[in-house]
């Protein structure tokens, strides 16, 4: 668990996906439920940011841990279509 009395960074994953209906939004894997969406992937970012602030300090209010990424391997594989 983090000490509460003092600050450190952490950096987690974000991915982005295009919305339907236009901008885009973003999920934090390693915080579930965090998420958070923009008209562009800059605002996007900016946006997900404030939200997985959001989320730490509500952690953080609870007395709950504080997760750390672990173990998140994204990937790509390509296939031959046709």
């Amino acid at each position: 668990m983090l000490d509460y009395c003092r600050e450190i960074d952490m950096e987690y994953t974000v991915i982005l996906h295009q919305a339907e209906e236009g901008g885009y939004w973003a999920e934090v894997p390693a915080l579930p439920g965090c998420y958070s969406q923009g008209e562009t992937v800059e605002q996007t970012m900016r946006n997900v940011k404030e939200a997985i602030e959001s989320h730490l300090e509500a952690l953080r209010e609870d007395k709950e841990e504080i997760p750390a990424e672990e173990g998140l391997v994204i990937g790509r594989v390509k296939i031959a279509v046709g």
